[in-house]
């Protein structure tokens, strides 16, 4: 690689992104004299933004995107000894906000162009005992919704999306809050908007919303003065600050995808030319696709040889990634797990992860906020380096 081609991966924007807009919103919070959401007006300006660019009734501000898995469980009736369908790809927060409440997650296979849940695993693996589906939208891809929304409408089983990838995405046109299922969004630091940390549930109808105010806010109702606690729940309250950010953030949100929206065709275009490189497939029904990540596989090498290639890829100024590894092949999985289970049997049915597991590399989303010439410089970096492993 020329040093033409080094200056550009050196001079990748960085992320997070931020500016006067941050700023300004850091120092209205402080300059309101109330901190937290009962008494300032960040959080519940901010949920009223969020709840009107994701086509939602109603949307709950929360401390993580893993608290608002969690709540949008507890709030759709999920207990001890329930069962939650989750995919066996996916960061773990999506099995242990489950776990959490006691209930059984059952890990299914991913499909292995998308990397989302795949809806026929999804109907063999209900049961009886089983109280929600999670379909996660991996890097920002929507999973199959109108499949999902069958198996959902067959079984009488809720859905809820994990969307912590998905901000600003649509199905068929549609929105995230549009799709009339309850969706959780994260704003961790890596996210495609953030606060450092920081969570959203969006709800389709006032019921469920009420209820997870409820519970975000321990069983207490807005106007409480008498410590009133309606039902079990916690303190999974957005501070002010928080909010203040990311009403900026949000801002920003339209105009990077459509940045993304450029690059992410041409990044990946180019990278499928690589030989042993296949990109994650775009289907047709996402109509905006947000790039959480520009994910690709290389089909056959072994784990140690990928692991060593993202290492030389982010030695050489690359933002590269492993994939996420298969949740029963994290210890913290099995301190819950689903009885009589062992790793080799949930590894026997789900080959797809499996194989991903091993496979997959992931490159951050600040990339494709790039250059056309800085995605033609990462490529042919990818090249060099898939070339060696």
């Amino acid at each position: 690689m020329n040093d033409q081609a080094q200056k550009l991966l050196a001079d990748l924007p960085v992320w997070p992104r931020y500016g006067d807009e941050e700023r300004a919103g850091l120092l209205r919070a402080l300059e309101q004299g109330q901190w937290w959401r009962m008494g300032g007006s960040e959080v519940d300006s901010f949920e009223r933004e969020f709840a009107d660019r994701h086509g939602a009734p109603y949307a709950l501000a929360v401390t993580n995107g893993t608290h608002a898995l969690e709540l949008a469980l507890q709030v759709l009736g999920v207990r001890e000894g329930s069962e939650v369908i989750v995919p066996a790809f996916t960061f773990i927060s999506s099995s242990q906000a489950a776990q959490r409440l006691g209930a059984v997650a059952i890990p299914v296979d991913v499909d292995p162009a998308t990397y989302c849940l795949d809806p026929e695993a999804v109907r063999a693996a209900i049961t009886p005992r089983t109280a929600a589906i999670m379909p996660v939208h991996m890097a920002g891809h929507f999973a199959d919704m109108d499949a999902l929304g069958k198996v959902s409408a067959d079984s009488g089983v809720p859905l809820i999306q994990d969307a912590a990838h998905a901000h600003g995405a649509e199905w068929r046109g549609h929105k995230a809050g549009e799709l009339g299922s309850i969706a959780a969004f994260s704003f961790q630091n890596g996210k495609l908007m953030t606060a450092g940390e920081g969570g959203l549930v969006t709800f389709p109808d006032e019921a469920s919303y009420q209820e997870g105010f409820l519970r975000h806010s321990c069983g207490r109702p807005r106007t409480d003065r008498k410590y009133h606690h309606q039902t079990s729940g916690s303190n999974f309250r957005m501070n002010e600050f928080s909010a203040a950010v990311l009403r900026a953030q949000l801002g920003r949100l339209d105009e990077q995808i459509a940045t993304r929206e450029l690059r992410a065709p041409l990044l990946a275009g180019l990278l499928a030319k690589i030989p042993g490189v296949v990109p994650q497939t775009r289907d047709e029904r996402v109509t905006n696709h947000p790039h959480y990540m520009q994910m690709f596989r290389i089909p056959g090498i072994a784990e140690a040889d990928r692991n060593a290639l993202v290492d030389r890829l982010v030695e050489r100024g690359v933002p590269a990634f492993i994939a996420f590894r298969a949740i029963y092949r994290s210890e913290g999985f099995w301190e819950y797990a689903p009885p009589a289970t062992t790793v080799d049997e949930l590894a026997a049915r789900c080959p797809v992860t499996e194989a991903i597991n091993a496979d997959c590399v992931w490159l951050h989303h600040r990339t494709l906020l790039g250059t056309e010439e800085q995605m033609r410089a990462v490529a042919e970096v990818v090249a060099e380096e898939v070339a060696r492993a």
